[in-house]
Formats: structure tokens, sequence, C-alpha cells
């Protein structure tokens, strides 16, 4: 069943998509932001060196992808019953508080716990996913899927550096810049955000059973090629984990790449990807069609891991680097096409069930692809191929691929759109509704 989009004055609904991508965008900016300080804050709280902070580090992360499993469904019912807006309005906020607390943290387990919390409140984009298919008609979902995917991007290139920055002037001020962003974005959504969900396509009441994260996935079953389709998400989240995972070590051992190299290839990435998703995936979606979209953004993404992986040489893997921002093409159509088959009232909870497929990759990729690295380096390996764990990643995706189309191939992937109207927005068919500028100071997600 097609939901129906919510009537917005277009004025408002502008400012309603710009805040939904400020909001991404913000959260990417976050994690980002921290990235280079929270190891060193928590080696400076644990005490012990370096080997006692990377467990610390390694449990931080585990924990946090656990919490997010069980609470972003939980957010996604809120939303379902409550209204999009009072979620997002609060999950900014609690990002507010949590970083002042990790500002703040005087010791590793208050630390701890403002991280665990932290993970509670992160999960704003299963409502932001779901608040972009209340307000925006599904031949043009493609295109604001996309738009939501530039924000990783962007927020990819400013967070890791700004973070570093500002850490070089003191530990803690990444961390104070981050609440003070979460709160700016709690105020302006308190005063511009419309509510795209109608009581009258609620829920009739929360069921905490469609909440837990193994309830939420029990929607999948529901629709045969959302539950395809989930699948393809969670070997792409899968696969993603490689390059968190193995890609400083990797570029170290095989390339003698340092940090400064290692920050201007990701800042390379960062780039490439969030062109890819502003610029390419709102013309060619309602061109070539969502499935020959997805299935060109899947072939690009098993292309760039089987170059990087197989590279000899430094140059060599930096040609994967845009075949990889050519993978964030599969994204948005995947998006699209599954909210094209769930009903109104159930946005939310697919979302969340989405959250709940990322975060739980996010549990064991980790660990999975840091093991794969380990044994093709090791002197004794049965296979001695440093890139391993990226060709591992091409064949995962490979399996997705395969699964994607045979999935789509039932119908419904919607074909090229043609030509219309805009629907009082401005935009062509395909296109996301244009938006006022987005503040500098709210980089983000």
């Amino acid at each position: 069943m097609e939901p129906t989009v919510t009537a917005i004055s277009e004025p408002r609904r502008r400012a309603a998509v710009a805040f939904i991508y400020v909001t991404v965008l913000l959260d990417m900016l976050s994690f980002g932001i921290i990235i280079p300080v929270l190891p060193h804050l928590i080696e400076q709280l644990a005490g012990g060196g370096i080997a006692r902070a990377a467990w610390w580090v390694g449990t931080f992360s585990t924990v946090f992808a656990i919490v997010q499993f069980a609470f972003s469904p939980v957010q996604g019912a809120l939303s379902d019953r409550f209204g999009r807006r009072p979620v997002i309005l609060i999950s900014n906020l609690g990002l507010a508080f949590d970083f002042t607390v990790l500002a703040l943290a005087p010791t590793l387990w208050l630390l701890f716990v403002a991280r665990v919390v932290l993970g509670m409140t992160a999960a704003s984009f299963t409502t932001a996913n779901a608040y972009i298919a209340d307000i925006t008609p599904k031949e043009k979902r493609a295109a604001a899927y996309g738009l939501l995917g530039s924000a990783f991007g962007v927020g990819f290139i400013i967070g890791p550096g700004l973070g570093g920055f500002l850490g070089d002037i003191s530990l803690r001020l990444p961390f104070w810049v981050a609440a003070g962003l979460a709160l700016c974005n709690f105020l302006y959504g308190l005063l511009v955000l419309p509510e795209s969900l109608p009581s009258e396509r609620r829920t009739a009441r929360f069921e905490i059973h469609s909440a837990h994260p193994l309830g939420s996935l029990k929607l999948l079953r529901r629709y045969p090629q959302v539950l395809g389709l989930a699948v393809v998400m969670f070997l792409v989240y899968l696969s993603h984990y490689v390059l968190q995972t193995t890609f400083v070590l990797y570029a170290d051992y095989r390339y003698q790449w340092g940090p400064q190299a290692v920050g201007y290839v990701l800042m390379l990435v960062g780039g490439c990807d969030g062109a890819v998703q502003a610029l390419l995936t709102g013309r060619l979606a309602p061109r070539l069609g969502e499935r020959r979209v997805l299935a060109l953004g899947m072939l690009c993404g098993v292309a760039a891991f089987l170059l990087m992986g197989l590279a000899g040489t430094g140059w060599v893997f930096l040609l994967g680097v845009p075949l990889m921002a050519l993978w964030g093409l599969a994204n948005p159509p995947i998006q699209s096409i599954m909210t094209h088959q769930v009903d109104p009232t159930e946005q939310g909870r697919l979302q969340g069930a989405l959250s709940s497929l990322a975060s739980f990759a996010g549990i064991f990729g980790p660990y999975l692809f840091a093991q794969v690295f380990a044994l093709s380096i090791a002197p004794h390996s049965p296979v001695h191929l440093p890139g391993l764990a990226f060709v591992l990643a091409a064949l995962l995706l490979a399996a997705g691929t395969a699964i994607a189309l045979r999935v789509t191939a039932r119908g419904t992937a919607h074909a090229p759109a043609a030509p219309a109207a805009a629907d009082g927005a401005g935009a062509r068919p395909g296109e996301a509704p244009p938006l006022p500028p987005v503040p500098p100071a709210d980089p983000r997600s």
C-alpha cells in the first residue's frame, strides 16, 4: 500500500526537508568529530597504556552497536504511534545532553554510561528516513534518500578533520561543540519542523512486541520483497565494516601510508561519496529506473572492493575510490522500493528494523574483518593476501547483488518516470524539492 504524502505547504515542506538533512548531517558530524579524540580520552581515563585503551575502545564500539540494535526499532515504533516530530526533537535534545556528559565525564564508567545513552538517542536516522517517506512522492523518494546520503559524505569530510583540530586545542572541546550543535538543531526544529504523520495515519497503540529488535524484524517477513531487500541491506552494512576495521592498518602495511596520507584518502572518499549522492542519484533514478540504478551501484561496490583488495600499489588502490562512491547509488533505490511496499502506519517500524540490521552488522562485522586481515598477513597463513578482507567484502556484495536482482524482478521496482508537472516544489520528477542554504554551523552526520 503506497503511503500518501502529507499535505504540507511548500515553504514548510522545504524547511522540513532542510531540517531533516541538517539532522542527519549533525548526527554524522557528531560521530565524526569525536573519532580522533574519543580513543585518547578513553586512554586518559582508563590508564594502563595503549593496549588497555584499545580493549576499551573495542568494548565501547560493540556495546554502542548492541544498544543501537535494541533501540532503533523503539524509536521507529514510537514515531509511528506519536508522530515523527516529537521523537526527532527528543533525540536531538538527548544528543545535546549526552555529549555534555561526555565532555564532563571524570571517570571511565561515567564515559561508558554516557556512550550507552548516546546509542539510545542517536538513532534519529530511523525517524528521519520515515519522515522523508511521509512527505515525499514515491517518484522522488530515491532522490530524497540520495540527498540524505550526501550528508554522510559531507560529515565524513568535515567531522574527523574538525575533531582533530579542536582536539589539539583541548581533548574535551569536540564534545562541547557537538553538544552545542545538537542543542541548536533541537531549537531550530522546535520552531520550524512540522509534523509529517497526521493522527489518522498513526498506529492505534504502542506495541512492545514490535518495538524490540526481533519483533521489528517480523514486519519484514510480511512483505517478501522487503525481506529480500533487507537481506541485501544487511550485506551492504556488513561489507562496509571492512573500511572502518582494516583500512588504516591495511594502508600502512601494504602501502606504508601514515596518518596524514590516510586522512587525505578519507577526505577523498567522503568528497566523492557526497558528490555522487547529491548529483547523480536524483538524475539517474528517473531515467534508468530504480532497479537498474540499484544493480549499477552494487556492481560498482563489488569492483571497488576487488580493486582495493588486489591493488599492489597505492595509486591503483585510489582508482577504487570513485567506484566505491558509485556504490552509494544502490542504497537510495533500495530504501525507496521498500517504502513503496510497506503500509503508511508502519514506515517508522520499517526504518527501525533496517537500523537494527545495521547495528547487528556492527556487533560482529569489525571482528570478522579484523580476523580475516590478521590471518591474511600471518607468517604461516595458507593465503598470504593482505587485501583478503576486501575480497571477502566484494563476495558479500556480489551475493547481495544477485539477491537484489532476483527480488526486484518480481515487480514493483519503478521504471523511469514520465515527465510530470512539479508538485508544488518546483522540482522535476525524481529530484528532491529545492533546499534553502544549509547553515554552515550545522554540518553533520
